[in-house]
């Protein structure tokens, strides 16, 4: 479809899906929370994944697009580079901050430091994964990616729980001198926003609908115009899956996340972001079924080496929101700073990796 287009056309596809999903993604994004606080979900299990679910339809069409393509490793990088790059947002968003203040000091909360290690649970997992023979697999299922599944699942309720009280001195888990508001009040703030605008529940969610919809073709033409960018410029598909797609399909959870943090909702954008690469790995079980192939048994190096990097990233935020450090460099915090730095060198070194494995 887009192998006889040249380069600079092939970029302007990708420019343009870009775009649509920066668009239809914040759309997306604040039409769950309406819904979520209408429909009562905000705080439930149903909430919680139907956020996840919504915020990663990018992730999900160019998953399934590449699985149906047979072009595994595009969706293997772009899913465990989406983790790397998308835990990178909370800098961006640190650095957004109207307060002169870490984001990880006002954000604290035992809650969240549950949800990093749900990530970094699944990313073991998968990491683990990789080691076993690609044969290990039946009704087009592997243990691998099953496990990650079930996990998440178990994850995400225990999280829901975590939200409704830990047996601490603080039930609620969260560190004084927080935000002021409660995690989530931005919801309601936005659902009394639409209700004086006169929105009815119905016409939420049919611009939901239709921004799922946008967002979904945007993401398979993005995937299959960013494979076609990646062959013409001579970029290997998980290079190019792990940084330029990854960054084109974060977009969303920039935006979101920013306007989550101006309205000082600080929880609820460092959980959004959790939330969402906590589920990026049960997309390897879609990948799965939908090819009929083990994929991560047949991870390329670079793959594992993605995963430690996600690890590594959010284990430097988790660190964060326990010790709560007050020291700004740069306008942001040194957690956000340590990761900025982190991430730029496991680039470097995933070029390297690439280079040595002949592109």
């Amino acid at each position: 479809m887009f192998n006889g287009l040249s380069l600079p056309v092939l970029l302007a596809i990708f420019a343009g899906c870009a775009g649509v999903i920066w668009v239809a993604g914040v759309k997306l994004a604040d039409t769950t929370d309406i819904l979520a606080s209408r429909l009562h979900l905000g705080k439930a299990l149903g909430g919680i994944i139907v956020l996840a679910v919504a915020t990663n339809l990018p992730e999900i069409a160019i998953t399934v697009s590449a699985a149906l393509a047979g072009n595994l490793g595009v969706a293997v990088g772009n899913i465990l580079g989406g983790i790397a790059i998308q835990t990178v947002v909370l800098v961006a968003m640190d650095v957004a901050m109207t307060e002169r203040m870490p984001l990880t000091y006002r954000a604290a909360s035992l809650t969240l430091v549950v949800e990093a290690v749900l990530v970094v649970a699944v990313l073991i997992v998968a990491i683990m994964a990789t080691q076993l023979p690609g044969t290990l697999i039946a009704a087009r299922l592997t243990p691998g990616a099953v496990l990650i599944a079930v996990l998440w699942v178990i994850g995400v309720w225990l999280s829901s729980k975590a939200s409704k009280g830990l047996p601490w001195h603080d039930a609620s888990g969260t560190a004084p001198d927080g935000q002021d508001e409660p995690k989530g009040y931005s919801q309601a703030k936005k659902d009394d926003a639409s209700g004086r605008k006169g929105e009815s529940t119905v016409r939420v969610a049919l611009v939901f609908g239709a921004a799922a919809l946008a967002t979904l073709a945007a993401g398979v033409l993005l995937e299959r115009s960013g494979d076609a960018i990646a062959e013409t410029i001579g970029l290997s598909g998980v290079l190019f899956g792990a940084t330029v797609l990854a960054a084109a399909t974060s977009l969303p959870e920039l935006s979101t996340g920013i306007a989550s943090v101006r309205m000082k909702d600080y929880q609820l954008a460092v959980s959004d972001i959790f939330g969402g690469n906590a589920f990026l790995p049960v997309l390897f079980l879609v990948a799965v079924v939908i090819s009929g192939k083990a994929v991560l048994p047949d991870a390329q190096a670079s793959d594992i080496y993605l995963a430690g990097l996600g690890v590594l990233l959010t284990c430097v935020y988790a660190a964060g929101l326990i010790f709560r450090p007050k020291r700004q460099i740069l306008r942001m915090g040194i957690d956000s700073l340590t990761v900025l730095v982190l991430y730029a060198l496991g680039v470097g070194g995933l070029f390297a990796i690439s280079g040595g494995n002949g592109g």
